[in-house]
């Protein structure tokens, strides 16, 4: 449903423009792939982006412009295994929130006890920039998460994703990929990576985001119309499987890599990937209920 747009409306940080979006979002919209940043929390020595501080309350101004109602959080790599700081983020956000952390195999079981507790559900292997945790614990932690019922998310190039396959084909739990699985517009269809992440979404043994299309865009836009026909592959193939996020605060933007992207301008991208209420509501809704956790919500005709 279109909303009227009234600008100049509210500007929020690493993020441009100011309108809302076009596309009004259901209630208990989520957006699941978020990062926060904050200099109190050393960087990994070995890190490659160093964006600068982004707090909770910069990103609730986001959640106000694009009517967001819930997040994920999501350890990035400038911290390495150090979640202290989505950790926090989680405790200022309350039950609206839930955590993936970025943990290695010396993890004791009765932390991941306690990131439960705090709102965590899944574990991320960033093979992009660096590889802490290594490839190889992949299936170790698998293992160590799989009785806490969380996920794997990955975001690896998608001739890794390749190599990677007869693992994760076997994993103990869900996989989820990042980044419209790290697949570029022009090799929807081509490339034998976009393949795999379309079978095992069809045979339910992972989830896609529709996140960073602006990374994997040639041309780094969020509206760029190539990334129309890769998005809607995974829809099309599994949109019970399929969640949206901002990647706010766009840390390779912050980077100098690419232009800050609008992140209105991403939401009614995904609007239009969607193609109606009911799969926008299912992508932003109903699925992150059920890959996070979320209490259900009740659509607002039968309130």
């Amino acid at each position: 449903m279109p909303r009227t747009i009234e600008a100049p409306w509210l500007k929020v940080p690493f993020s441009d423009g100011t309108a809302p979006p076009q596309t009004a979002l259901p209630a208990g919209a989520c957006d699941c792939h978020v990062h926060v940043y904050d200099a109190r929390f050393p960087a990994t020595p070995d890190a490659r982006l160093l964006p600068p501080d982004a707090s909770v309350d910069d990103y609730r101004l986001l959640q106000r412009r694009i009517g967001t109602g819930r997040v994920v959080l999501v350890t990035p790599s400038t911290y390495g295994i150090d979640n202290r700081c989505m950790l926090a983020g989680l405790a200022a956000l309350g039950d609206t929130a839930r955590g993936v952390a970025v943990l290695d195999e010396t993890v004791s079981d009765e932390a991941l006890q306690t990131l439960h507790a705090l709102g965590v559900r899944g574990i991320r292997f960033n093979l992009s920039l660096g590889a802490h945790p290594p490839a190889g614990s992949l299936r170790p932690m698998a293992e160590r998460i799989a009785p806490l019922g969380w996920h794997l998310q990955l975001l690896a190039p998608p001739d890794t994703l390749l190599a990677l396959a007869p693992v994760l084909r076997d994993l103990p739990v869900a996989l989820v990929f990042d980044h419209l699985g790290r697949i570029a517009p022009a090799d929807a269809g081509r490339h034998a990576a976009h393949a795999l992440v379309l079978d095992l979404l069809r045979k339910g043994r992972a989830w896609v985001k529709l996140s960073g299309g602006y990374i994997v865009s040639a041309t780094h836009r969020a509206d760029d119309a190539a990334l129309d026909a890769l998005a809607r592959s995974y829809l099309e193939a599994a949109p019970h499987r399929v969640v949206w996020g901002s990647d706010w605060p766009h840390a390779t933007a912050s980077a100098g890599r690419h232009p800050m992207p609008d992140d209105a301008v991403q939401v009614d991208a995904l609007a239009r990937w969607c193609g109606d209420e009911a799969t926008l509501r299912r992508v932003l809704v109903d699925n992150p209920v059920a890959l996070y956790g979320f209490t259900p919500v009740r659509p607002a005709s039968l309130s």
